[in-house]
């Protein structure tokens, strides 16, 4: 591409998931949640990306990658799990293949499905052999792709500065963790829900990281006022650069109204054979208990906004992606041009985050689009430039110094997401807990192995109280009891660790039962709590 550019575009996904691991029981609905993400979104996005690399297309992206996902990615009871769930979904395949055979676009759809089902299960265990952070890790080091994580449990950290080393830790556990399983240090990182808070950046240069994100509005009632809104980075105080979400471009595909994964001729999300087919035909997929779930093998498309569905057309539909990109890269051309002339010559940069899981779970084509809008960048206009938030600021070192304000992405912008009516019972547990969390850091100067070993435990279980899906769990009002059982549990074995340290007795079947079920961050040192 010629260096004529008027302006950047930064494509940023930030994929998340809770950490959900259950080996105490065989099948778990929850663990759902990962198994959909890697066949419908995760190895969708690896395959389109691998293609674009191995077929030289030019591109830039950013990935976040939060760490209880890549440890849920790399854990061998999920991997083994998710083959088998994988290989479910072969056999129902198969199954529809057979009930269809009398109608030929059914029909069609089904060995669709039998086709994914069949290539994800083979990217997944020859490939990769069973874990998907080599795909990505392989595509930072072509080029193409920035790696970031996001703090250590995804904790909604501006309602943890109330114990600052409670914040340091998600962000340095964060850090380290990110290093060990994909070799570099990151540059940058996501803070959870876009939350930002005065100060937060202070943690974040301490882990070494040079940017993170807000949405718009921290950056446009940053202070003092940016001068480029958020068409230009800010650096903080402490020299930590922060990227706005663009609101204009956000809007294109994440409103519900005008969005393109709303159009008539995408597939529509729920209308699932799970829920559609006679309860005795689709027993064995569903759970065992008689409730009904999401197959992934879905025949409808959008339609409109009636119940009557019209069969899903995958031609139609991939059509409708091309489009759609071309139409946001045009958008953003226009967008580029007047922002240059209005920053009087300055390169303005356009910041797209989005969840990832959007792509291919929610939007089925939005791996489509994606590869769509890279190829039509890389060779149909000369005016943007895909660009990662590292590149940027290599070519762009200096800006405007501003702190920006306390926010959030979600309703209204300023936490009400994670801190309302039905959750706001658990801060005072999640605070209590990481003051003592710190204390016993402070007050275990030469702690034996077996006090080593809980407070390992103790730091991962206040981690995983600290997640912030939990609280936006019990907001959304889906899977509820979940989310509560979830934050009690893990509060409360954190406080057994903690009255077993202070009583000086330990109970090993207990902590060996604990580090069985939370197992997350094998390596974790739990002297990140200590004060500074």
């Amino acid at each position: 591409m010629s260096e004529n550019h008027k302006g950047y575009l930064c494509l940023v996904l930030h994929a998340h998931l809770p950490y959900v691991r259950h080996p105490e029981y065989e099948l778990f609905l929850e663990e759902d949640w990962l198994y959909e993400s890697i066949t419908e979104t995760y190895i969708p996005l690896l395959l389109v990306l691998e293609k674009l690399s191995a077929e030289h297309v030019p591109y830039r992206l950013t990935i976040s990658l939060s760490p209880s996902l890549v440890a849920m990615l790399r854990d061998p009871l999920l991997q083994d799990r998710y083959v088998r769930h994988v290989e479910r979904l072969i056999e129902l395949a198969r199954k529809e293949i057979e009930r269809t055979h009398g109608d030929s676009s059914f029909n069609e759809l089904a060995r669709m499905y039998l086709n994914n089902f069949t290539s994800a299960r083979d990217y997944f265990v020859v490939r990769c052999r069973k874990d998907l952070t080599q795909g990505f890790r392989d595509l930072q080091e072509q080029g193409g792709v920035e790696l970031i994580p996001c703090a250590a449990t995804h904790g909604y950290l501006p309602l943890m500065t109330i114990v600052p080393e409670a914040v340091r830790a998600q962000i340095l556990i964060a850090a380290g963790q990110h290093e060990k399983c994909f070799g570099r240090k990151p540059r940058g990182m996501w803070l959870p829900e876009c939350g930002y808070e005065p100060g937060i950046d202070s943690f974040l240069k301490e882990a070494g990281l040079k940017f993170f994100f807000t949405d718009a509005h921290g950056v446009l009632h940053a202070s003092p006022r940016p001068k480029y809104g958020v068409f230009a980075p800010i650096f903080c105080p402490s020299g930590t650069a922060a990227f706005g979400r663009d609101l204009e471009s956000s809007k294109q595909v994440w409103s519900s109204v005008e969005g393109y994964p709303g159009d008539y001729w995408y597939r529509e999300f729920y209308r699932d054979i799970g829920y559609d087919m006679d309860y005795e035909y689709i027993k064995s997929f569903i759970c065992a208990d008689g409730k009904r779930k999401n197959t992934g093998i879905k025949y409808y498309r959008v339609t409109g906004h009636t119940p009557h569905k019209e069969i899903y057309d995958p031609n139609a539909a991939r059509e409708k992606a091309a489009t759609h990109a071309a139409n946001f890269m045009f958008n953003r051309e226009r967008q580029v041009e007047y922002l240059y002339e209005k920053m009087e010559g300055r390169r303005p940069i356009i910041v797209a985050p989005y969840d990832a899981e959007l792509f291919g779970h929610w939007w089925y084509e939005g791996p489509q689009w994606i590869e769509f809008l890279i190829r039509k960048v890389a060779y149909d206009q000369t005016t943007l430039k895909l660009v990662t938030p590292s590149q940027y600021l290599d070519e762009n070192p200096q800006g405007q110094i501003a702190t920006p304000s306390l926010s959030s992405w979600g309703w209204k912008g300023y936490s009400e997401v994670w801190l309302e009516g039905s959750n706001d019972w658990i801060y005072p547990h999640l605070h209590m807990a990481a003051r003592r969390m710190v204390e016993l850091t402070a007050t275990l100067k030469k702690p034996t192995q077996l006090e080593q070993r809980a407070m390992t435990q103790a730091a991962r279980e206040l981690l995983l109280a600290q997640s912030s899906d939990w609280a936006f769990i019990m907001t959304s009002g889906t899977m509820v009891p979940y989310a509560i059982r979830r934050t009690k549990e893990h509060v409360c074995r954190f406080t057994e660790l903690y009255n077993a340290l202070k009583s000086n007795c330990i109970d090993v079947g207990k902590l060996e039962e604990m580090e069985w079920k939370d197992n997350i961050f094998p390596e974790i040192d739990y002297r990140v709590y200590a004060s500074k």
